[in-house]
């Protein structure tokens, strides 16, 4: 796993990443909250989730497009810039008290935008700078970043909350709100330096229209039944989760949990903890057989089932923390094996457009979902969590019925993938 570390443009795509990603989980808490704090609506949290996702979910295929035709890194780099601008603009209007509410959604439909690029950029770079034998070890060192970030800073985002405007959302104590989202535009501005210092990335190019480059991989999806049907499963599954976890939590810790914006955190950081240990066994170990690897895929749905209808339940932190720490080691060890087969099966000048589907069947729903999260919320928080965990038997049966899809290894193409430019 270590190895793609030998790699120096790896090194600078994933240093940038790390600091990104940490990023990120100062913005995962500051975001909710300060909607908390300015409307006390969990309706309003819900809208402002789904308006972030609307772009991004629209953009995504294009995203993925245009990163096969010119260069996945310069796309990223143009992202993480305009991202530094945007973030850094509303730290200083929420910490001068000037923010407003269509400033918020302002925020969330650029970030949606801009991550409708961003995302599917980021996985087709990967492929291209390490080896096809490295991309379980090169996918996990990646994500192990990730959840290492969001183990760590959505703990710290919340306490700083807490502490510097107070554990309960409060309109006029927004001070470390804007501390959160300033620590989010400097380490954009991080990652930015780290792509600039990478070795330039050249698209593969086309003579098509952009439209006709996303038809492209729209068809190569649809005729390939592994990957059609992994994204259907992945996208029923992320409709059903996305909006408890970025919604109905916030208020879940809000509502019932005395450590308030803290709690969010810890919940946030538990999950991440269990992602960790998931992902650095694949990355370190040798992928399991299919039919091991069917019955991993069918169980985790049950899974979270069982753990969603708990968390509706729960008025402990540390029984939250607990339920979320056995969900993140079953999503990140099979996170990994998928995301690495798929970009082997992929060819070189689609992996772009493939990955934005896989991106768009983990996002596109999630706009839905949190504005239906939100509503449903207004009833009953138990409701919510009771719905997902009904709801989930749905991808379990599809992903029992298809078993067949599991056999990752069978589908792989033999000629390998295109690795380093130099």
């Amino acid at each position: 796993m270590l190895t793609a570390l030998k790699n120096r443009e790896y090194r600078y795509l994933w240093g940038g990443q790390a600091i990104s990603h940490l990023g990120d989980q100062f913005h995962l808490v500051a975001l909710p909250w300060l909607v908390l704090a300015t409307t006390h609506d969990p309706l309003q949290l819900g809208l402002v989730l789904a308006v972030a996702g609307v772009p991004r979910a629209i953009l995504m295929l294009v995203g993925g497009a245009v990163a096969d035709r010119i260069s996945p890194r310069l796309v990223m780099l143009v992202s993480d810039l305009l991202r530094f601008l945007i973030a850094g603009a509303l730290a200083v209007a929420v910490f001068a008290g000037q923010v407003q509410l269509w400033m918020i959604y302002g925020l969330a439909i650029a970030f949606g935008t801009v991550s409708g690029f961003f995302l599917p950029a980021a996985e087709a770079t990967l492929p291209r700078v390490v080896g096809r034998d490295e991309l379980e070890g090169g996918n996990s060192l990646m994500m192990i970043a990730s959840q290492g970030a969001q183990f760590i800073g959505p703990a710290v985002a919340g306490t700083i909350v807490a502490v510097v405007s107070g554990a309960a959302a409060d309109a006029g104590a927004l001070k470390g709100i804007a501390v959160a989202f300033a620590v989010d535009a400097a380490t954009f501005a991080v990652s930015a330096l780290s792509l600039l210092l990478m070795h330039p990335i050249t698209g593969f190019g086309s003579d098509n229209h952009p439209l006709r480059d996303v038809a492209d991989g729209l068809r190569y999806v649809a005729g390939n039944a592994t990957i059609r049907t992994m994204v259907i499963i992945i996208a029923l599954a992320n409709f059903l989760l996305t909006g408890p976890m970025l919604v109905g939590i916030p208020v879940l810790a809000s509502q019932r949990l005395p450590e308030g914006a803290a709690a969010f955190g810890m919940i946030i950081s538990a999950y991440a903890l269990g992602n960790l240990g998931g992902m650095g066994v694949a990355g370190g170990t040798r992928r399991p057989t299919a039919k091991m690897l069917g019955w991993i895929g069918t169980a985790i749905f049950p899974l979270f089932a069982v753990i969603y209808a708990a968390l509706g339940l729960v008025t402990s932190t540390g029984m939250a923390v607990a339920l979320m720490v056995v969900a993140g080691v079953a999503n990140g060890y099979l996170a990994i094996i998928v995301i690495s087969s798929l970009q082997r099966m992929a060819p070189s000048n689609l992996v772009g457009r493939v990955m934005s589907l896989l991106m768009l069947s983990m996002y596109g729903l999630g706009p839905i979902s949190q504005a239906i999260s939100g509503a449903i919320l207004q009833l009953s928080l138990p409701g919510l969590f009771g719905a997902a965990a009904v709801g989930l038997v749905v991808p379990a049966v599809i992903a029992y019925r298809y078993r067949s899809i599991w056999d990752l290894a069978a589908a792989e193409p033999e000629t390998p993938a295109l690795a380093v430019q130099a």
